[in-house]
């Protein structure tokens, strides 16, 4: 061996321990947690109060950065280009994740490549509503009255190719029935015309419907959930309603840069799925109607490819084009 392959390789193993080391001593300065969407939804909701669990247990800062934009995939592409280092990480949607390879033209980031998964954080369901005057209060009776009166009937959502409008497409399909979607921008003025009778139903997030529900303004139909949720216990599930293959559940989890040490993804899954069994924060978003999950990397690496290929499903069989 030549004394300058000597020195090449004696460089090596004293470079080699580096990056375990790092991971040993993560974190040692703030961790920066990106919600990509505005302050105050279900995404930033969750986020702030994992994130604030998470700064406890970890002993470093936890700030939150709000990148709205694109359906979530704006802020979702700062993680992807940012240092791989387990400084910048998101809790991120499903559509950012999942369903945006299916209905966005060009999106700057491969969800299975360029982004580490952490862990699934929560699952909230979609609850379909109908506005009072609807002459229904179940699926059957709304099913019903679609049969009877085709293309009558709207369907809200939030926007092209989101969540609400991929449920919605779900229960058109499943059920045969006519019905015409109506894209707004957001959720606050699909809820301005569904309580002023303009529109007819739509599937959102529950946290978004339940003061409403509560107080009467809007008729409950049925649940796009496994299982029963507590704040609304009559509400049956869409599988009790006879159609178990419509599960718009929506999901939020927690990615790194791709690049990150798996040692650095390990701490940052303990820390993460550490503060999702606090009571405080299960009892916080229990309250929204979330359900806090906290699986492994691999397992929610696996259950992101799941999700790409489900949604991606249904965006073919519904004919849904990029923007429309």
């Amino acid at each position: 061996m030549t004394t300058v392959l000597r020195l090449l390789v004696g460089c090596l193993l004293v470079l080699a321990p580096t990056a375990g080391a790092l991971a040993q001593d993560y974190p040692t300065k703030p961790i920066k947690l990106i919600v990509p969407f505005p302050p105050g939804g279900p995404n930033d909701i969750i986020a702030r109060a994992v994130g604030q669990r998470m700064q406890e247990i970890a002993g470093v800062p936890v700030t939150i950065d709000n990148r709205g934009g694109a359906a979530g995939v704006i802020g979702t592409d700062a993680v992807a280009k940012a240092e791989p280092d387990g400084y910048t990480i998101a809790i991120t949607s499903a559509g950012a994740l999942a369903i945006s390879v299916s209905l966005a033209e060009k999106v700057p980031y491969d969800s299975t490549k360029d982004l580490a998964a952490v862990t699934l954080v929560a699952t909230v369901p979609e609850m379909l509503v109908a506005a009072t005057s609807v002459p229904a209060n179940n699926l059957a009776e709304l099913i019903a009255l679609a049969k009877a009166k085709p293309g009558q009937i709207n369907f809200a959502s939030t926007g092209p190719g989101s969540m609400p409008h991929l449920a919605g497409e779900m229960l058109r399909m499943s059920a045969k029935i006519d019905i015409v979607h109506v894209p707004y921008r957001g959720a606050a003025p699909v809820m301005n015309d569904l309580l002023g009778q303009q529109v007819q139903i739509v599937f959102l997030d529950l946290p978004i419907l339940l003061p409403q529900v509560q107080a009467g303004k809007i008729k409950p139909i049925v649940m796009g959930a496994k299982q029963r949720v507590a704040s609304l216990k009559d509400v049956p599930t869409t599988a009790e309603a006879g159609f178990p293959e419509i599960l718009p559940e929506n999901w939020y989890g927690m990615v790194a840069p791709a690049k990150t040490p798996p040692a650095v993804i390990a701490k940052l899954n303990r820390i993460a799925v550490e503060a999702m069994q606090s009571p405080e924060v299960r009892e916080k978003l229990a309250s929204q109607g979330a359900t806090l999950v906290g699986n492994s990397p691999s397992e929610f690496a696996a259950y992101i490819k799941s999700e790409i290929e489900k949604w991606g499903s249904v965006v073919k069989a519904a004919g849904i084009k990029p923007g429309n």
